[in-house]
Order: C-alpha cells, then sequence, then structure tokens
C-alpha cells in the first residue's frame, strides 16, 4: 500500500512548527519552523507591566502558512511523498492563552480599530496580569463552588481562562465589550482551518476547558451562571455565547476547508484532530501511559501524567489539574509544571550576561566541572511565579549564598539546581497521593541538548531520565491525533507504539551526588515553604551557615 502522512502543527511561545511523519513509523519527513513576525520574539510587552504577555492573533496565520509550505517543500524531498498522501492534521498551542472574537469567529485584533490596542491581542499563557483576579476566584469558589478548584489544587491561576477575560473586563470593558465571544488558541486554529464562522459551533477540546475553564461533566460544564455572576453578571452572560460541551481527542475538530486547502496546498476535507495544549499532544508524542510523568522543557516545563478513567484519583493540592479526557482519552490527565525554567537560563545569560548561545555553551562547560554543593549557593526557581505547589505568581526568584568569589558559572549551576528542586517538589507531590511514576520522559531543546542538566535532574530527583525520541514530541503528539482520528491506527495506544519512541541515551541518579543533593534540597524547602506562605514561622537563621558548612566540605 501507498504510505500515508499526518501533519503536526505546534504553536509555541516564539514561533509556529510544522512536523510531517509518515503513519506507519512515525518517521519525520518534513519540518519548518516560522517565527511571529510581531513583538519582541512574538510575544508583545508593556514596559510598565512585567506581568502583560500578548500575541497578535494574525502572526498565527502568517507562521500557518510558512511553517506548511517549508514542511512540504522538505518532504517533497522524499521518496514516496505527496501532499495528497496526508490524510489528516492535528493542532497544538500554548494555553491558556484565549483570545477576543467577534460574532464571525474573527479575532477583534484584525480589525484595524483594535489592531494596536493590547488588550484585544491573543492573552498569551504567561501573562499574569489577573492575579487579583485569579485570587478573587480562588477565594469565592472556596466560599460558593469548593469542588470546583479541588480538581486544580484549591487555587485558581491567572494563567488561566476565566481570570484574564475577567481582568480585560476590569480595565478594558470597551474590548469586553466589542467580543461576542472568547477562544482558546488551541479550538481557534483548528476552527479555522475548518471554516467556523460561528463561535457557537466551535469544536472545544477538554483539555484547555478542563484544565483552564473549570469545565467538568459533573456540574454541567463550564461554571454556572450562578458562580460567574458573584464575579460579574457580564461574565454570566457571556457563558452563553462560550460552550456547552468539551471534547476529547477522539473526536474531530472539523475537516479542512476548501480555502484552506487551496492556500497550504492539501487536500480539502481531510480530518483535523481536536485542539489540545502543546505538552498534552507532547506527551503523547513522548509515548505517556499510566506510571510514565512526561516533563516538556522549555522557556517553562510542563508535567503531565495519566491515570486510568477506571480508578478514582483524589484531588491534588497545588497541581494545575485533574481532568477526565485530557492528553489520553480513556484515562485522567494530570498535569503540573514551573512557570519559568528555560526563560531563567536565558534572564541569566542574555538579560543579565549580555551573551548569547555561545555564553550558555561556555556556561554550561564551566558549571559541568563544579560539584554539587561546592559553591555554597541554594536558589528557588521562582522567576516568573510559582505554578505548582505553591500556584502563586506573586513569588519571585531568590539566590541565597553568594560572596564576592561567587562567578557567573556557579550562579548558572544553581539556576538549573533550583529548577531540579521544583521538579523534585512537583514528582513528591504526585507521589503523595498515590499516583505511580515509574518511569520519567523529557522532551523539548533542552532535555536533548544540555546533558549537565538532564544528569542534575536525575541526581535530584532520584530517577532514571530518558529523553523522547522526537525533538519535536508536541508536533508529534499532534500528528499522532491526526493519524487515530483519519484512520490509520486504531486507538491512542496502536498509534504510539508506531510512531513513537526514546533515545537510548538515559540519565541515572549517582549516589554520592544525590545524597549531597538530598542535603542542599532540605535547604531549599526551608526557603520554599517559608517564603511560599506553608510555614510562616520557619527560622532560616541557620540556612546560610549550612550553605557554607556543605560548600566546606565539598571542597575539602
Amino acid at each position: 500500500m501507498d504510505p500515508t502522512f499526518t501533519l503536526g502543527l505546534d504553536y509555541g511561545t516564539n514561533s509556529v512548527r510544522c512536523l510531517i511523519v509518515r503513519c506507519a513509523d512515525g518517521k519525520e519527513i518534513g519540518s519548518s519552523v516560522a517565527a511571529y513576525p510581531s513583538g519582541r520574539q512574538g510575544v508583545l510587552l508593556e514596559p510598565k507591566d512585567h506581568h502583560l504577555a500578548r500575541q497578535h492573533p494574525g502572526d498565527y496565520l502568517v507562521g500557518l502558512e510558512r511553517s506548511v509550505k517549508g514542511a512540504l517543500a522538505q518532504a517533497r524531498k522524499q521518496r514516496g511523498f505527496t501532499a495528497a498522501r496526508i490524510i489528516g492534521l492535528g493542532v497544538d498551542t500554548t494555553g491558556s492563552s484565549p483570545l477576543p472574537v467577534d460574532l464571525n469567529n474573527t479575532p477583534l485584533a484584525l480589525a484595524p480599530k483594535w489592531r494596536k490596542n493590547l488588550q484585544a491581542q491573543c492573552w498569551l499563557w504567561k501573562d499574569h496580569t489577573g492575579w487579583r483576579e485569579a485570587a478573587r476566584i480562588t477565594a469565592l469558589a472556596a466560599q460558593h463552588r469548593p469542588q470546583y478548584i479541588a480538581k486544580c489544587g484549591n487555587t485558581y491561576s491567572s494563567e488561566w481562562f476565566w481570570s484574564k477575560i475577567w481582568h480585560c473586563l476590569n480595565v478594558a470593558p470597551a474590548v469586553f465589550d466589542a467580543a461576542y465571544s472568547w477562544v482558546e488558541l488551541a479550538d481557534w486554529v483548528p476552527s479555522v482551518l475548518a471554516g467556523v464562522t460561528d463561535p457557537g459551533k466551535i469544536q472545544r477540546g477538554v483539555c484547555m476547558a478542563g484544565h483552564k475553564a473549570l469545565y467538568c461533566d459533573e456540574w454541567g460544564g463550564l461554571p454556572d451562571k450562578e458562580f460567574l455572576a458573584l464575579l460579574d453578571p457580564k461574565l454570566a452572560a457571556l457563558r452563553d455565547r462560550l460552550y456547552t460541551r468539551a471534547h476529547d481527542a477522539t473526536a474531530l475538530a472539523g475537516r479542512l476547508s476548501e480555502a484552506w486547502a487551496k492556500r497550504l496546498g492539501l487536500t480539502a476535507g481531510i480530518p483535523i484532530a481536536i485542539g489540545e495544549m502543546d505538552v498534552h499532544y507532547g506527551a503523547i508524542g513522548s509515548g505517556v501511559r499510566e506510571g510514565t510523568l512526561v516533563k516538556v522543557i522549555g522557556t517553562s516545563t510542563c508535567d503531565c501524567g495519566v491515570v486510568s478513567a477506571a480508578k478514582s484519583v483524589p484531588d491534588i493540592p497545588g497541581i494545575c489539574g485533574i481532568v477526565r479526557g485530557a492528553i489520553l482519552p480513556g484515562y485522567y490527565g494530570l498535569e503540573a509544571g514551573q512557570s519559568a525554567v528555560g526563560d531563567i537560563f536565558q534572564w541569566w545569560v542574555e538579560v543579565v550576561g549580555g551573551g548569547g548561545d555561545r555564553r550558555h555553551a561556555e556556561l554550561t562547560r564551566s558549571a559541568a566541572k563544579l560539584k554539587p554543593g561546592a559553591s555554597g549557593l541554594v536558589a528557588l526557581d521562582w522567576n516568573n511565579g510559582n505554578r505548582t505547589i505553591l500556584v502563586d505568581p506573586t513569588l519571585s526568584g531568590l539566590l541565597v549564598g553568594q560572596t564576592l568569589h561567587t562567578t557567573p558559572a556557579e550562579i548558572y549551576r544553581a539556576l538549573i539546581e533550583a529548577t531540579a528542586f521544583g521538579a523534585r517538589a512537583i514528582i513528591e507531590r504526585f507521589k503523595e497521593y498515590g499516583v505511580p511514576i515509574d518511569r520519567v520522559v523529557c522532551a523539548g531543546g533542552i532535555a536533548e541538548k544540555n546533558p549537565l542538566l538532564m544528569q542534575i535532574y536525575a541526581d535530584v530527583t532520584g530517577c532514571t531520565m530518558h529523553v523522547a525520541g522526537s525533538s519535536q514530541a508536541c508536533a508529534l503528539g499532534a500528528a499522532v491525533a491526526a493519524a487515530v482520528v483519519a484512520g490509520a491506527h486504531p486507538d491512542f495506544p496502536s498509534a504510539q507504539a508506531r510512531m513513537t519512541s526514546l533515545k537510548k541515551i538515559t540519565y541515572r541518579p549517582h549516589p554520592a551526588r544525590q545524597r549531597v543533593y538530598n542535603e542542599l534540597y532540605r535547604l531549599y524547602r526551608q526557603l520554599h515553604d517559608a517564603l511560599g506562605g506553608l510555614n510562616r514561622s520557619a527560622d532560616l537563621s541557620s540556612v546560610m551557615k549550612d550553605l557554607l558548612a556543605l560548600k566546606e566540605a565539598q571542597r575539602a
């Protein structure tokens, strides 16, 4: 039989990637990346408000066309490929990244009146301007609807759907009033490709709805209007213009429209998989199964796991959500993460140090020569707030133990270690509540390119670190979903078995280093619990002296 192929679109923070893969074995035969043209590396910022991060919706369409055409051009060089053999496509995006649209599903920011208005853009996942609204949602839900936040760690985040929309209403009521509806980016891109011009007919994915918008079938979908009216009556009215049902990845988002098929050079009518969060499809592309924790490591990190829907999953304080049907159909999807990882390294090397890729490499080489604890440093990984387990965007980074002899490489290593300590806190929280973790798979460019980080993660967590076989796991996961809905494979486990893999390299914990990191992690947790509000009576007077003692012992 002639080979068939699917196409995965991965909308990241700075660019969109298109990946074309063979359905039979997941072989990647074409890929292309298109950077977003607007703002700073694709992000619209406001110097007076470091919480603000937006994107222009027009960039998504430009990136779509450029990346698909670039991937097709590369794939055509492969024997046996023609665009006519692409049988389906899937889309993943950042989230929660909602955008206001008009009655015709057109983003407000595409209209001349709103083009330069930051409030009319897509509200990018890392926008924290709604932190006050998030705190109010948490308080009201705890009082009136505790079940709403029980599944998301008992804290609603400023990174999520309702806090962003409510903040828009509070600071830009004209924009809110002009919007007929709001759509997550992961739902909007498939709707555009399918030619949907009515926001009410967009097929919404349960991954975004459940993890970001408090959707659950148990209470009838989205939060009820009575509760939303406690926030603002206009939010209650908006509910009727959103959606009543969200779908898992077995559902179709639609079929490719004639217009977009012609524009992209694909076949009209091929199925479009339901949109999911980038890290959720990344988990699928990394071979997630029950017992596997997938860490997608990038500018931030998202940790994803699944538990059979036939089992009972307890509510877990401080994690980002437990949603039936999210990630893999037939499973509860569990999500946690860190708001900044790669962003922290970039800040230290590029913003503070004024360097680039070469400087990253220099610091990595120097940091690799250092022994754990020998610098006498410990840091907190909260430079963009804490997503899990404290769920507090108002927290900030910290470095303890520096002296006049501290070097840039020592600080660089301490920042890597801080993100590893944050990763360990998440793993411990999952295990504390009975979530099985017998394998950790890491995906993303950092996992592939930075052996130092991977070994530190293994030594800190005590877990063997595996690396996803594809360097484009998110786009691959979207392509896997497309292969399932197109009928190339009967279900997701079958598709994953054929289309995903792990690299041969593994990183195993080193016992001696692990013992040192256990001591450093103890100090990290003292700072974490005290400054994060878990232990307000903590005595931190010994932390610096303990760091000095550890430093002397390691240098002896």
